[in-house]
């Protein structure tokens, strides 16, 4: 009972977080006020929840991840791969050499493998945190793109960085050779599990519901356990769950791609995983900050007598970390950059020399989230000798705050480099959407004039021939909006059209379901009804949303 009561007092907290964040009137980011709420639940309520990191892996990070890599736009992706995986890879490798020396330089008491264990599991970053604090100021779609891939793959390199880290520190010993071999297996068979486990499962699926059917909740349902299965799989063979999930995530969105899904289970789909998102990622920050007074107090008054810290001194090596963090990706991002720039000279390509602004942007953007607070609470107890390990609850300590540091200096720093920033606009986007607005209309008039076609000579041509017209006469208008707007007026007149259609077309939805409430309230039809006729509505002005 009394852990019941814990998974919704955390619940409630989710939920009392976005109201206190619309209610204040300066910005804060939302992950920060869910930590804050769930120290209190900690501290003051004395309702805290240990973090069991293995179950943490397990139940947060393979759905978050999955739709992560479900959502993230390909093109993008791709288009980007060379920055992301220098940011993913060598910006990792980077942070740990770094942050690993200066965390040894400003305490020599902390060993060195246990420097660069902190080191490399503060090198991921969060998209999530990211996302929240860019809600109220935009950022430029392929900046957020490059992080958010960024961030897919650099969990996995970050954490094996951790892993051969406290090896050495538990050892005394570190092969590089050894290091790269499982690197490159926890890659290859982490991506290699993610596809094979997420093809397979559609395979399956397919046959079974052509050969039985299906009842309406199994795709979703389905689509829910894939992530695990992939983790789990990946896990089981020595490869990387991380990375699982994230290819699970991309293969799952060219599955997609085949319309095996109906309508229905398309938007059942996206409205469970919502809400899923919306959840797990509230409850993660908000048991985060439940590890933090528990944290402080460890670190304060270590257990077994050992000395204890000045809160002071913590502070300033904890800013020392943070501050050493942001200028090392400064300085892979400008050099990087640097580099990109005299390659584009050497081969005669088109130069873009970002402004200043947008490189502290990217740098600031390296927010921390709740896989450094689970990764760095499987640091070891104990030495193989039966003596503590060093350093373990400074180290968690440094790392949850770095956590905060992080969102607080993101949230007081973007939307300053942000504001009023020019960048390239992608008109290319809304030339495809043009294309493929174009292209699906001419398609629909081809297929309802073949459909019409077949009836003619038919007692009921007449009637077939004034509803398909009717529906043909709507598609031709739609494409001439496009052909006109294209051609005679540009781009901008015609989008500007459709959004004043837009806001007429959900103007008349409003009418349209207020009065189906009012006759509902009057009892002039039944709830049935009411409810049938409402959800067309509402499906209707989804399209407008």
């Amino acid at each position: 009972m009394e852990s019941i009561e814990v998974v919704l007092v955390m619940l409630l907290a989710v939920v009392a977080s976005g109201y206190l964040a619309r209610m204040l009137p300066f910005g804060v980011p939302l992950p920060l006020i869910q930590i804050g709420l769930g120290a209190v639940i900690a501290g003051v309520f004395k309702h805290g929840t240990a973090l069991e990191p293995d179950i943490f892996f397990l139940l947060f990070l393979p759905p978050l991840l999955f739709l992560d890599g479900w959502r993230i736009p390909k093109v993008g992706l791709f288009r980007d791969k060379g920055t992301i995986i220098e940011l993913a890879l060598g910006l990792v490798l980077f942070t740990v050499v770094g942050a690993g020396f200066l965390m040894h330089w400003l305490i020599p008491e902390l060993p060195l493998p246990v420097a660069f264990a902190l080191a490399a599991i503060v090198a991921p970053t969060d998209p999530v945190a990211v996302s929240s604090i860019t809600s109220r100021i935009p950022m430029p779609p392929r900046l957020m793109h490059i992080i958010e891939g960024e961030s897919l793959l650099n969990d996995a390199s970050g954490l094996v960085c951790f892993r051969f880290a406290v090896a050495a520190a538990m050892t005394g010993s570190f092969s590089l050779g050894q290091a790269s071999l499982t690197f490159l297996w926890l890659a290859l068979g982490g991506i290699a599990a993610g596809v094979a486990v997420t093809y397979a499962i559609s395979r399956a699926h397919r046959f079974l519901t052509h050969r039985f059917g299906e009842d309406e909740g199994e795709p979703v349902l389905i689509n829910l356990l894939t992530p695990f299965g992939a983790y789990l799989v990946a896990e089981h063979i020595g490869g990387s769950g991380i990375l699982a999930a994230v290819a699970a995530g991309i293969m799952m969105s060219y599955i997609e791609l085949g319309g095996s899904a109906t309508a229905t289970t398309r938007i059942r789909r996206n409205v469970v995983w919502d809400t899923l998102q919306f959840t797990l990622n509230g409850v993660m920050f908000v048991l985060l900050g439940e590890q933090l007074p528990e944290i402080f107090h460890g670190a304060l008054h270590p257990p077994g007598g050992g000395h204890p810290f000045n809160g002071w001194w913590l502070a300033g090596n904890a800013l020392a970390l943070s501050g050493g963090l942001v200028l090392l990706r400064f300085v892979w991002v400008w050099v990087s950059l640097r580099l990109t720039i005299l390659n584009q000279r050497r081969l005669g390509q088109q130069e873009y020399k970002p402004r200043l602004r947008l490189i502290l942007a990217t740098s600031f953007a390296g927010v921390r989230g709740a896989l450094t607070m689970a990764g760095v609470m499987t640091l070891p107890l104990l030495l193989p000798n039966g003596d503590p390990f060093p350093g373990r609850h400074l180290a968690i300590l440094l790392a949850s705050s770095v956590i905060i540091v992080s969102l607080v200096l993101a949230s007081v720093m973007l939307p300053r480099l942000l504001r009023d920033l020019e960048v390239p606009k992608e008109t290319e986007a809304e030339l495809e959407e043009d294309r493929a607005r174009h292209a699906a209309i001419q398609a629909a008039v081809e297929a309802v004039e073949k459909a019409g076609r077949q009836h003619i000579g038919t007692p009921d041509e007449e009637m077939h021939a004034s509803a398909y017209g009717t529906v043909v006469n709507v598609y031709r208008n739609r494409l001439r909006d496009i052909q006109t707007g294209e051609g005679a007026h540009g781009g901008a007149d015609v989008h500007a059209t459709r959004r004043a259609e837009r806001e007429y077309r959900i103007t008349a939805l409003r009418a349209e379901r207020d009065t189906i409430l009012r006759l509902g309230r009057r009892r002039e039809i039944s709830d049935d009804t009411a409810r049938k006729l409402l959800r067309e509505i509402d499906l209707v002005e989804t399209r407008y949303r």
